[in-house]
């Protein structure tokens, strides 16, 4: 409830400094400001959204499936470097509470075993797209205002402003997670399960 309310806040300033931000360069640029709503659907908008949640999903979807098979020792975030984990075992129909997919079995379950990593992935895929039709949508919104012909999809994917644009918000992502790992190691944090006890030594891994 907290990260959505948090979320929702930084969405709205997003939308109100963006919408002011845009139509002052529009004004600069002698086009008539954009209404709300117009700038909602707008290249600038939905560029500048989605190139962000594109790298956050692309985070956690690498993040969820390298931590299957990859170790840090003395990081909290890494699974025991030997022998397997709780997670690790195969799914039981007859334990109490066990998810319908469980019970059904089949090729239900087989997604189901890995269903978190494809709507990640799923998500990373649908903000890349939503990215790059802001992204060229801008682009040509601005080559028409200054006259000059427009880009082509095509030629536009292969840009340097589209893959600027992911890579920036990339490799902020991987050093974030990259911090995490490694100062979980040394460093704590009372009462959080992101943190190992406070009492641990550095060398032990996870719980």
């Amino acid at each position: 409830m907290v990260f959505f309310s948090l979320f929702f806040l930084s969405l709205f300033g997003q939308m109100a400094t963006g919408f002011h931000e845009h139509n002052k360069q529009r004004q600069e640029d002698n086009q008539p400001a954009l209404a709300m709503g117009q700038y909602l659907q707008s290249g600038h908008f939905l560029e500048s959204t989605f190139e962000n949640w594109e790298s956050e999903f692309l985070q956690m979807a690498l993040f969820v499936v390298l931590t299957i098979s990859l170790r840090q020792k003395g990081s909290s975030e890494s699974k025991q470097c030997e022998g397997k984990e709780e997670v690790d075992r195969e799914p039981s129909a007859k334990r109490k509470g066990a998810p319908w997919p469980v019970k059904k079995g089949g090729w239900i379950l087989a997604l189901y075993k890995h269903s978190l990593t494809i709507a990640l992935l799923l998500l990373f895929l649908l903000s890349f797209a939503l990215h790059l039709y802001g992204s060229f949508k801008d682009e040509n919104e601005q080559l028409a205002a200054k006259g000059k012909s427009l880009e082509t999809l095509g030629n536009f994917i292969g840009s340097s402003r589209f893959w600027f644009e992911s890579f920036q918000n990339w490799q902020s992502e991987f050093l974030s997670v990259f911090t995490l790992v490694v100062f979980s190691i040394y460093l704590r944090q009372k009462g959080s399960p992101q943190s190992k006890p406070v009492d641990a030594p550095n060398d032990e891994t996870g719980e």
